[in-house]
């Protein structure tokens, strides 16, 4: 029976959707390789301020001197010389999508992003290789002081604001190699400020197409809420299938203040080339919340470990979380919360399903500070493995430094086996459709969490990984 497993399952989804890429010519295309010069070149495309090209600078020196990590996936067949850092997709940002160019605007069309838009989103953002195409936000949002803008333009329309944020406190330029390189190669991204006591009833969006063969996507994210603010911010990307790797190397910094709520979703779902090595952090204070919600698939290898500083009293952090691995694919993801103040909380929820050889990872990090007294931390882990060649990990790290804490760990790994296909096969279901529900009742605390269209993007993208098309 396991053998039945490999059948088809009928979802109404054509992986083509984003495993194909468009014929839209670029208006330039940086030599392959990173060095000094494709640097200055992306920041004097940008005309940016000389602060940022020192920035890069400065980033670019130390990621020359920095060894590519000696844990998680193997990484050794990247070739960071082979990579192209930056692409004008030769198309000005535009509020109207009738204004982007044909062959982008296509490609975005089939994705559903601006049907999404007029349905069920606040304001949508859209980039295509390096640069963003699209960008608009809800009058009614703009008047309450809501900013909602390309991170390029952010630079040079909120200075200050930006200056005093941009890889700082959160994500410093020092932290790993991978953010080093991003911080001297960035490029478009998203920057929101949401103000006091205002609340975003609807979701905001950004979408980020990589299209470029051999191509790197560095896109930045930088979001605040102030006191009492609420979001809900979600993020989805795809990249056509190609020979050659291609290197996501995004980051997401987020700053939530006092009694401020904030919803992170990201749907992650690059083609099988793509090495995704994003970095995602939130500083969260005093009585305010943050949640992630991710869904992680298509990548060849993935190193994602969404983070929470938990700095203020009665801070709250979520992660919940799905992994999925097939043939060839390394998926080593994850959660870390640092407990810094007294009363803190934190759930973390991570579901993997493995398939065909592939090999899914929870690495994450509970830390509670000295200092924090009567914390308390759940972390939940389970893995599903579809076939006996599959293969699920589990790193959980605890520093635990103050007595005071509650600590909860549990960790779980099953499989399909033939009874469960033949209870369900006895009760009138196919093969197929027996998989389908056990795959679907065990990502269901997951796709819970998201709006109804993301939920129903994810079953179909989890499916068709099951698929193996």
């Amino acid at each position: 029976m396991a053998s039945e497993l490999k059948s088809k399952i009928n979802i109404g989804i054509n992986r083509d959707l984003y495993d194909q890429a468009d014929d839209h010519k670029a208006k330039l295309i940086a030599k392959l390789g990173i060095n000094e010069e494709v640097v200055r070149l992306i920041s004097k495309t940008k005309n940016e301020p000389e602060w940022m090209l020192n920035l890069r600078l400065k980033a670019f020196k130390l990621f020359q001197k920095t060894p590519l990590p000696s844990w998680g996936p193997d990484l050794n067949k990247l070739d960071l010389n082979k990579i192209t850092y930056f692409v004008d997709p030769n198309a000005k940002e535009s509020n109207s999508w009738d204004d982007v160019p044909k062959e982008i605007k296509d490609t975005f069309d089939k994705l559903g992003i601006p049907e999404a838009e007029k349905k069920s989103l606040a304001g949508v953002g859209a980039q295509y290789d390096s640069g963003m195409v699209y960008h608009n936000i809800k009058e009614s949002l703009k008047k309450q002081g809501v900013i909602f803008e390309n991170m390029d333009v952010a630079i040079k329309k909120y200075p200050e604001l930006v200056k005093k944020y941009f890889m700082t406190s959160c994500i410093p330029i020092t932290d790993h190699k991978f953010i080093m390189l991003h911080a001297a190669v960035w490029s478009g991204g998203t920057f929101i400020y949401v103000p006091k006591n205002i609340t975003v009833d609807l979701p905001l969006q950004a979408y980020f197409r990589m299209n470029q063969q051999s191509g790197g996507q560095f896109e930045h994210t930088l979001i605040i809420l102030e006191e009492a603010a609420q979001l809900h911010y979600i993020e989805g990307c795809s990249s056509p299938r190609y020979q050659k790797s291609s290197l996501h190397a995004g980051c997401v910094e987020i700053h939530v203040k006092d009694n401020a709520n904030m919803r992170y979703t990201s749907i992650e779902n690059w083609s099988r080339n793509v090495y995704n090595l994003n970095t995602k952090r939130a500083i969260v204070h005093k009585n305010a919340k943050m949640v992630w919600v991710n869904g992680n698939m298509g990548s060849a290898k993935t190193m994602l470990y969404p983070c929470s500083i938990l700095l203020g009293e009665n801070a709250y952090a979520e992660n919940l979380g799905v992994a999925f691995a097939g043939s060839n694919q390394d998926q080593d993801t994850g959660s870390k919360v640092i407990h810094a103040a007294s009363n803190t909380k934190s759930l973390i929820r991570a579901k993997s399903i493995s398939k065909d050889g592939g090999v899914s990872s929870y690495r994450g990090l509970v830390k509670v500070l000295p200092k924090a007294k009567n914390c308390k931390s759940q972390v939940e882990c389970d893995a599903l493995l579809l076939d006996k060649d599959s293969v699920s990990k589990t790193y959980p790290y605890m520093s635990i430094k103050n007595s005071t804490t509650q600590i909860g760990h549990e960790a779980s790994v099953s499989k399909i086996n033939d009874e469960q296909l033949f209870y369900l096969k006895s009760r009138g279901l196919s093969t197929e459709q027996a998989t389908k529900l056990i795959v679907s009742g065990f990502i269901s605390d997951i796709v819970k969490a998201l709006p109804l269209e993301y939920a129903v993007e994810l079953n179909k993208l989890i499916e068709l990984e099951v698929e193996g098309m």
